[in-house]
């Protein structure tokens, strides 16, 4: 069949790409400078020359002079037109400051990560295999642990906690917590240190980060009350007034078997709170720049990990209220609402 082609819009769709090969370039320059050191050598705002970069970090002028370029030409760092760069405030909070919410380097520490695995996507997408997250690049967990952490620190405590009908009040006067599906820990650390009289337990499948969760956590005074175990979200044990799910129930293979362990795991009065990305019901409400995010997120690490395990059911990160009520009530749970949201998770309270 002959299509016509329209030249003026051909050309629009070109330049679109390759602002997007521009954005692509990105994650590699991003990763160097924050592994270098580059980025926090500058966070001070003064402005220095590629040599005296060089030097604060022990880095090639050459490599460097050439990445400065790269960062300027993007917008990452400022060119002050003579030779000499520094960071603007805003950039250096987005690129040396972990404990804000803005700072973006654990996303490009995963996505470089993530493609990693595009190899083993092309054959999973021919014979709809799976790739379990313990299969992906070991800089994924890493990255995903600091993407997450400073949105966790921000409002978990703060915010997504006191959502919850009365959960505050029993987290203060002693209860008992699973953090299932847990990484590195940050979430369950947070919790752990905002509510002395009550006891945490971190739950995940992935060995190699239950052990870096202990030793991220390990001198932090939160002995006594805090510990983590590897298990499934199907196998953990334990009664607990709170189950909580950061980002993780849809990259599960059977979320609906989770949800019923969790239900039977919960005193009589429990609650599970879920966080999970933000999403629309409907594909056409997500087309915009997070919507993309997400999907790509889903389609090379929440999608092949879920077609990993049994069932398979595959929600993928932008399932939106609906799914995930609609998998809340096959696990037998008859109370669920959206207690509240960010910019970029929903949080949903879940009781029987």
């Amino acid at each position: 069949m002959n299509r016509t082609v329209d030249e003026d819009r051909l050309m629009e769709f070109v330049h679109k790409a390759l602002g997007d090969m521009s954005a692509l370039a990105a994650g590699p320059m991003v990763v160097l400078g924050d592994q270098l050191g580059l980025y926090r050598a500058m966070a001070d705002g003064e402005p220095v020359t590629s040599a005296e970069l060089a030097a604060r970090t022990h880095c090639d002028e050459r490599y460097v002079r050439e990445w400065l370029s790269s960062q300027a030409a993007g917008g990452y760092v400022a060119y002050d037109g003579d030779g000499r760069f520094h960071l603007e405030a805003e950039q250096a909070v987005a690129l040396t400051d972990e404990s804000s919410p803005a700072c973006v380097l654990g996303g490009f520490e995963a996505f470089l990560a993530v493609a990693r695995i595009v190899p083993r996507m092309i054959e999973s997408f021919h014979n709809g295999g799976g790739i379990g997250w313990g299969e992906q690049d070991p800089g994924l967990f890493h990255g995903t642990a600091r993407f997450f952490r400073p949105g966790y620190e921000a409002n978990l405590v703060s915010a997504w906690l006191p959502a919850l009908d009365g959960m505050v009040e029993r987290l203060e006067t002693g209860a008992a917590v699973a953090d299932v599906g847990c990484g590195y820990g940050h979430s369950t650390m947070i919790m752990a240190e905002a509510y002395p009289h009550s006891r945490f337990v971190g739950f995940d499948a992935h060995a190699p980060s239950v052990e870096a969760a202990e030793k991220l956590t390990a001198g932090r005074g939160v002995a006594d009350r805090l510990h983590f175990e590897q298990a499934t979200a199907k196998t953990f044990g334990g009664e607990y007034d709170l189950i909580t799910y950061f980002d993780c129930l849809h990259d599960m293979g059977d979320p609906v078997g989770a949800l019923s362990h969790a239900r039977t795991a919960l005193t009589p009065d429990g609650t599970v709170m879920l966080v999970e990305p933000f999403a629309n019901d409907e594909l056409g409400d997500n087309i915009n720049p997070l919507g993309r995010l997400f999907y790509s997120v889903s389609t090379l690490v929440c999608t092949p990990a879920s077609k990993s395990e049994e069932v398979g059911r595959a929600m993928g990160a932008q399932a939106g209220p609906a799914r995930t009520e609609a998998v809340a009530q096959e696990a037998g749970f008859t109370r669920f609402r959206q207690a509240t949201e960010t910019p970029f998770n929903r949080i949903y309270e879940l009781r029987p």
